[in-house]
C-alpha cells in the first residue's frame, strides 16, 4: 500500500480532542448534520466527502466507530469493526499500523475516542 497520496493533502494539525462514543456513533455517513468519522487505535479521522465512506459507499462498514480490529484483519464484517487488536498477530499489527499511517497522511485527526486506551 502506498502511503503518500498522489496529491499532497493540506492538513490541520491534529486535535487532541475527546469525542465521546454516543457522538462517534452519530459520525457515521446518514447524518448530513454530522461529519463522517472513522476512529484506528483510538484516533480519531474526518473522512466527510469520501464517497466511499457515505451511506453507500464500500468502506461505510468503518464508519462512526473505531474499527481497528477490522482494518487490520482486511475484514469488512461488522462484527470485527471493534476497537480491540491487542491480541492479533504481529502481522495483523503492522497492517493496522499502515492503514494509520494511510489514514493520517490523508485525513485531519479530530480527537482521542472517550476511553481509549493510549497505544499508538
Amino acid at each position: 500500500m502506498s502511503f503518500e497520496p498522489k496529491q499532497k493533502v493540506e492538513l490541520d494539525p491534529p486535535k487532541d480532542d475527546i469525542i465521546s462514543l454516543d457522538y462517534l456513533s452519530k459520525c457515521d455517513g446518514t447524518n448530513p448534520d454530522y461529519p463522517t468519522y472513522v476512529a484506528i487505535k483510538g484516533t480519531v479521522f474526518d473522512v466527510t466527502g469520501n464517497k466511499a465512506y457515505g451511506p453507500e459507499g464500500s468502506y461505510k462498514v468503518f464508519t462512526g466507530k473505531d474499527a481497528s480490529r477490522a482494518l487490520a484483519q482486511s475484514s469488512l464484517k461488522e462484527e470485527e469493526c471493534r476497537p480491540e487488536w491487542d491480541d492479533l498477530s504481529d502481522e495483523h499489527k503492522k497492517v493496522l499500523n499502515d492503514w494509520y499511517t494511510f489514514f493520517s497522511k490523508r485525513y485531519n485527526i479530530k480527537g482521542k475516542v472517550e476511553g481509549a486506551a493510549n497505544t499508538s
